[in-house]
């Protein structure tokens, strides 16, 4: 069962603190836009969206296909999707103006952020059933292994997701090293798995004993919890969490956000705001597919929420540049 602390006790230091802007999709009165081609569509005639990995591409597609009907319905202008298959990717294409959106981790924010020197914004970020915008990274080890916490991983080999997931690298790195464990140390063997998914299904290969992915902690654990990759996992049939054993878990962070790039039209960046926040009630069943399970939808958000990251995000290429 997850808790809101884990087992080395550290601080609730993830956790962003208030956002200035706070209109919310379970405030009333929220209304879905109306359809029609906007002022901005000059100036956006198209509105590219990045797709974040973690899953196969045509599992990603098909999530996603209602929702992208629905903005060209919405707007009347044309929508792509690009799935990426990496976070980089996804980073990179925004630096190269390539992209108008994309939902991505905290620490891909972060990375567009110092990539594009402040050239993306955060929109929204997802909001759980009890009113948090948080979430948890996840060790998972097989339930068959023996392993049952940080201390039987001494030695053993660890799966990170991406070197750009927040839940899945950069917070548990983090995490470790405040609790004077060194990750490139500790673990006797450590790699890449290209996503969310792959990580656990690597486990469940035995070609890792444990890997690092993500939950909201909320919920049913039989389900994989109310969302996350374990959520989604189950829900596709890929694994039961009687597989699986949760062995550590980091403190809360918060979601990762809708992104846009910033010089698009302010207006543009309003009637995204007010199509995600009226999603929920409007449309459940595409809000469910493009968030991988439930919640109560979306709340806006500052950059000053995501400075964490950055400092994070800051502090891991130096001690990378350091390792060098």
């Amino acid at each position: 069962m997850l808790t809101r602390r884990n087992a080395l006790g550290l601080p609730l230091a993830f956790v962003a603190g208030p956002a200035l802007a706070q209109r919310r999709s379970a405030d009333p009165g929220l209304v879905f836009p109306a359809p029609g081609r906007r002022a901005w569509a000059a100036q956006v005639p198209q509105i590219r969206i990045g797709l974040i990995g973690g899953e196969n591409e045509a599992d990603r597609l098909g999530r996603y296909e209602g929702y992208r009907k629905l903005l060209e319905e919405s707007f009347g202008v044309s929508v792509r999707l690009f799935p990426a298959s990496d976070y980089a990717g996804v980073v990179q294409a925004f630096a190269a103006g390539q992209l108008d959106l994309a939902a991505v981790s905290p620490a891909v924010y972060a990375a567009a952020w110092v990539e594009t020197n402040g050239g993306v914004e955060p929109l929204l970020v997802a909001e759980q059933e009890d009113g948090s915008i948080s979430y948890v990274g996840v060790m998972v080890a097989r339930a068959d292994s023996g392993i049952a916490d940080l201390q039987a991983m001494r030695g053993k080999s660890l799966a990170w997701p991406d070197p750009n997931s927040a839940s899945g690298y950069l917070i548990p790195r983090f995490a470790l090293r405040r609790a004077g464990i060194d990750p490139n140390t500790y673990f006797g063997r450590t790699g890449f798995a290209g996503g969310h998914e792959q990580a656990v299904v690597a486990v469940l290969q035995r070609q890792y004993d444990a890997a690092f992915t993500w939950a909201s902690g909320q919920g049913d654990p039989a389900a994989g919890y109310s969302r996350g990759n374990l959520h989604t996992m189950v829900e596709k049939g890929m694994v039961t969490m009687r597989d699986l054993r949760i062995v550590w878990q980091t403190e809360p962070v918060i979601y990762g956000p809708l992104m846009a790039r910033r010089a698009l039209p302010d207006a543009f960046k309003e009637d995204i705001r007010l199509f995600h926040l009226a999603l929920p009630r409007a449309h459940p069943d595409i809000y469910r597919a493009i968030e991988r399970g439930g919640g109560t939808g979306y709340r806006e958000v500052g950059h000053e929420a995501f400075q964490l990251l950055i400092d994070m995000r800051r502090e891991e290429a130096a001690e990378r540049r350091r390792r060098n």
